[in-house]
């Protein structure tokens, strides 16, 4: 398999034109491709109406679903954000608390706005320590106040479903139950289906009984069937003709609303191309997983201009009707790129047009018979005119244009809201360049010359080759995003262990022996007072500020990076370095305290956007059932993994303790 290649999967569905041809097989399509020779473009579009009416036969389609109150903002959710919980732009970790407001701001200043956001918690996280998905949203602090926000600001709020997640702690309740309580107590507005393209129908069930309105939106491919209950569905990985195609469940019910997203591209000029012909909307995902993906300016503008039509035109969109390809884009802008849609809705017609072509193209893009009423050109703000030659207008390269006519009887709000977008300052901008963010590693923290961290072994100064270990898997390790320009990653190279070769130069140190013990970190305690900034889950397994009796000798648990610090600060160190770590390992002498836990190593780092440390030794806790799981079991000192940080507290585990070094 080629990864830079779309599989088989992921094609698009070549639509028979031939007589009699059996279309149902485009019932799996993800989309209907569209064929190269403009002669053929009438029977492939009276293809298209005649599979569409087969498949309301077919599965017997009502579309009630889309009449529930309550459930037409998905409509009309032309941008919908993932985000990691713990962005920076949602979260301070310096103050502890959530920044809505700031994260609104980035989103309407570089993207136009979102309507919806997916509020990402658990993955890549879920399994250092046996937490489930559902205990991952339940102990954030102040995650309701946030959801409340968020509604304030205009946002819906997603919360993701995690079916794989069957090896961590066992709810009492079933996961539908469990979900449709966060549903009811969180005011949640939709439900991410990670990994599923459709809900199973119990699990639906219960989440509607908790909110009627609920949404559903699926990864990937949603089957005919489950077009009638799910309103929203995600357009992961689709391939396109390059003469663009339609997209089947959105031809299907209009009012469905797909997400197109190609999450470890540095180009989404396709994508945007595809969600405008087609009137969809796109996810935008910057950090994937604390992988820098961000979107480069081009694309960003582009999709400014979308969605600003989009969401002023939507009941064109929606209820207009739809002419894919129109034919009245003449043959010198069609051999440039230049192809798009007209809808039609009263005395509204509105034309999304494409350019596949690197250069702009400047000329005639429509020969309209109508050229009665008031035209504008809602992405760029030129003023524009219809004459007998038909209508001027630059098509950016790989960009996108609106074009807007208002009739006679339209209503002066129309009228306002296509004036108001034909004066918009024009925002072409030609920067397609990846916008590079790399991490950087926090400053580890200078030692005194009396640092007392008890018995150490010693790790001499020196240049040295090191080999590391780590599992390859969406966070990539440092800030290394591991499948750019890929398509769906699949095993073997999804979850393979990978080997690299590290050149470092370390100072001499000492590294403590064992890790810090239960009774070690109470005497820190007694004698400094410390109180974390976020108390949540610190030393959660003490029972009223004290060690359990017998867990003594322990190593403490439930403590941060933080936390980790300022105990080494007290004793005049540090914690080792991730290299440190693992050279020390190998001197005799070194030992891991029982039950085996992860070590914290002085190996922060941050790109702006997420944060992320490094992991050595293993732990006693293995999360089974799942390849999604972070890792678990002891390990080899060789063996690094990369714990993406959160907030909140949530990063203090049962499984994770601290050494020091001096």
């Amino acid at each position: 398999m080629n990864p830079l290649e779309p599989r088989p999967i992921d094609l698009p569905a070549t639509v028979e034109l031939g007589p009699g041809a059996d279309l149902s097989f485009l019932d799996d399509a993800k989309i209907l491709g569209a064929p190269e020779d403009p002669a053929e473009l009438p029977r492939w579009r009276a293809r298209l109406a005649e599979w569409r009416y087969g498949a309301f036969e077919r599965t017997r389609y009502d579309g009630a679903h889309y009449d529930e109150p309550g459930r037409e903002w998905t409509q009309t959710a032309y941008s919908v954000a993932l985000v990691w919980l713990w962005d920076d732009l949602l979260y301070n970790v310096e103050t502890g608390r959530f920044t809505p407001e700031k994260f609104v701001e980035h989103g309407v200043a570089e993207f136009g706005g979102y309507d919806a956001i997916v509020l990402w918690h658990a993955y890549p996280v879920i399994g250092i320590d046996d937490r489930n998905q559902f205990d991952f949203y339940r102990d954030v602090p102040g995650l309701r106040t946030l959801v409340d926000d968020l509604h304030r600001l205009g946002l819906k709020v997603f919360f993701d479903y995690n079916p794989w997640d069957v090896g961590t702690r066992r709810a009492a309740r079933s996961d539908a139950d469990e979900f449709a309580a966060l549903v009811t107590d969180y005011a949640v507005d939709g439900v991410f289906l990670d990994t599923l393209k459709e809900g199973d129908p119990a699990f639906s069930r219960a989440i509607r009984q908790a909110n009627p309105a609920i949404a559903l939106e699926g990864e990937s491919r949603l089957p005919m069937a489950r077009i009638g209950d799910h309103a929203l569905s995600w357009a992961q990985w689709f391939a396109d003709t390059h003469v663009p195609g339609v997209l089947r469940a959105h031809l299907f019910e209009r009012r469905h609303m797909m997400h197109h997203t190609r999450r470890w591209n540095r180009d989404h000029s396709d994508e945007l191309q595809s969600a405008w012909v087609n009137g969809v909307g796109m996810l935008v995902w910057e950090s994937v997983f604390s992988a820098w993906v961000g979107w480069n300016a081009r694309d960003r503008a582009t999709l400014r201009r979308m969605v600003a039509a989009q969401r002023a035109f939507a009941p064109v969109l929606i209820g207009g009707d739809w002419i894919q390809l129109t034919p009245e884009i003449p043959e010198k802008a069609r051999d440039h790129g230049v192809y798009g849609s007209r809808f039609d809705l009263a005395d509204i017609t509105f034309w999304t047009l494409i350019n596949r072509d690197e250069e702009d193209f400047e000329g005639i893009v429509l020969r309209s018979e109508d050229q009665v009423g008031d035209w504008y050109d809602v992405t760029s703000g030129v003023p524009i005119t219809a004459d007998d030659d038909g209508v001027h207008l630059v098509v950016p390269g790989r960009g996108v244009a609106g074009i807007v006519r208002v009739g006679a009887t339209a209503g002066a709000s129309c009228r306002a809201t296509a004036r108001r977008l034909g004066t918009m300052p024009r925002a072409h901008v030609d920067e397609s360049a990846f916008p590079m963010r790399p991490a950087w590693l926090v400053a580890v923290p200078s030692v005194s010359g009396e640092a007392s961290i008890g018995p150490v072994v010693e790790v001499p100064a020196g240049d040295r080759t090191l080999t590391v270990k780590h599992r390859r898997r969406e966070t990539g390790l440092y800030d290394t995003a591991p499948y750019v320009e890929e398509w769906k990653p699949l095993p073997p190279r999804l979850h393979d262990m990978r080997t690299v070769t590290r050149e470092v130069s370390l100072p001499g140190i000492s590294v403590a022996v064992a890790e810090v013990s239960n009774a070690e970190y109470s005497e820190f305690m007694q004698a400094t007072g410390y109180r974390p900034l976020v108390a949540n889950r610190f030393l959660k397994h003490w029972v009223d500020g004290a060690p359990v009796p017998g867990t003594e000798d322990q190593p403490v648990t439930y403590v941060d990076l933080p936390d980790a610090r300022a105990y080494a600060a007290w004793r005049g160190g540090r914690l080792p370095t991730e290299d440190e770590w693992q050279i020390a390992a190998a001197v005799e002498g070194f030992v891991r305290r029982e039950p085996l836990v992860w070590n914290l190593t002085e190996s922060e780092y941050r790109d702006g956007r997420s944060r992320f440390c490094i992991l050595k030794g293993g732990s006693h806790y293995l999360a089974e059932g799942s390849d999604w799981y972070a890792d678990g079991g002891p390990q080899e000192p060789e063996v690094s993994f990369k714990l993406v940080l959160t907030g909140g507290g949530l990063d203090r585990s049962s499984s994770i303790g601290f050494r020091c070094a001096g």
